[in-house]
């Protein structure tokens, strides 16, 4: 069977973030967020948003990549054994790199097969959603689905660079890097979904855009 490779019109997320360090003393320790600002440019998509948070425990340093912020979990067998895509059972879904992976090192050693796996939502520390309007309904556009298999959920750097917690503010400006925003949603009328988490694995509250078009947002 042939796969499809979309590698090129789905490329990478990028962000920045700023913050201000001298918020009041009654903020959550559940991180709070609102909705700031939604803008198109031709090849990227950006979002932002402004948080609260108590303990200040945002962001996800490269090096965090231990547990609870690995990136995947490695299927076994009963046997406990790493379930290849030759001896897949069943219910193993068909290969895509979502829930396979190639050639992965595991305890520190390469295992040249493929493998299945599970994708640790934890890996990440802001969460974004699509949802295209039709006949006046919002349906979810799953980027995770085919034939796409991916994600615009992704991590900001820490916030602060100490692990003393200390009450902080500020806005997460997050960019979504694609040369396909026109092709896939044309004239459609869109609604952005964020969350972010912070390294205690708290979830914020969601929030919404706007309602609006490719075109309305376009930044010249």
């Amino acid at each position: 069977m042939r796969f499809k490779n979309y590698s090129g019109l789905m490329l990478v997320t990028a962000l920045g973030w700023t913050s201000c360090i001298s918020p009041p003393d009654n903020y959550p320790s559940v991180p709070q967020i609102e909705f700031s600002t939604i803008e198109y440019n031709g090849d990227s998509l950006n979002i932002s948003v402004d948080f609260r948070d108590a303990e200040g425990d945002l962001g996800l340093a490269a090096t965090d990549v231990n547990p609870p912020y690995n990136p995947l979990f490695y299927k076994r067998d009963a046997a406990g054994n790493l379930i290849t895509y030759a001896n897949r059972p069943l219910e193993a879904p068909s290969y895509n790199p979502i829930d396979w992976v190639v050639d992965p090192i595991v305890n520190n050693a390469v295992v040249k097969d493929t493998i299945w796996v599970e994708q640790n939502e934890d890996q990440y520390n802001i969460f974004v959603r699509f949802y295209i309007k039709r006949d006046g309904q919002f349906t979810e556009f799953r980027w995770q689905d085919p034939p796409f298999y991916t994600t615009f959920n992704g991590r900001f750097p820490r916030v602060l660079t100490t692990e003393e917690g200390q009450a902080v503010e500020g806005n997460i400006k997050y960019q979504m890097l694609s040369r396909g925003w026109e092709s896939i949603f044309r004239t459609d009328t869109l609604r952005v979904d964020v969350e972010i988490q912070d390294r205690a694995l708290n979830r914020s509250n969601q929030v919404s855009s706007p309602e609006v078009t490719l075109r309305q947002i376009t930044k010249n």
